[in-house]
């Protein structure tokens, strides 16, 4: 299993009238995390791209158990399951505030697509590798 952890402090600007993060913020930290998640096993997405691979997001999911606010550090926990094996992703989030209350969970799936034909395609072998050695 792969697991990582990116910390986002919550600023005015994605706080509702309430202080309370608007529920379409989470995506982006869902992808901020992510990213950094790819990061940390040597690539960025920018290298992936230029092997020719792009990841759309194809479905995700976001379950809301406590308001996150402002001025808050998140912790937004990114965990693989299992090594992908053809086309497709899934990444697990878990956020939580500093008390470490879990404040929300999300699943989302991304496909590896050849950028050029824009049909799905295998993770690239040197992803894979990286990664292989996780589970």
């Amino acid at each position: 299993m792969f697991i990582t952890e990116t910390q986002i402090r919550i600023h005015y600007a994605l706080t509702d009238q309430m202080g309370v993060v608007y529920h379409g913020h989470y995506a982006q930290f869902y992808e901020i995390a992510r990213s950094e998640a790819i990061r940390q096993i040597g690539y960025t997405y920018k290298d992936i791209e230029a092997m020719g691979i792009i990841m759309p997001v194809i479905d995700i999911h976001s379950r809301f158990l406590r308001p996150a606010k402002y001025d808050d550090l998140i912790t937004v926990k990114t965990i693989l399951k299992e090594l992908p094996t053809h086309h497709k992703i899934v990444f697990h989030h878990e956020i939580y505030n500093e008390q470490d209350e879990l404040l929300n969970t999300g699943d989302i799936t991304l496909y590896f697509m050849d950028a050029k034909s824009m049909k799905r395609c295998d993770m690239p072998d040197a992803l894979k590798e990286k990664l292989a050695g996780y589970f």
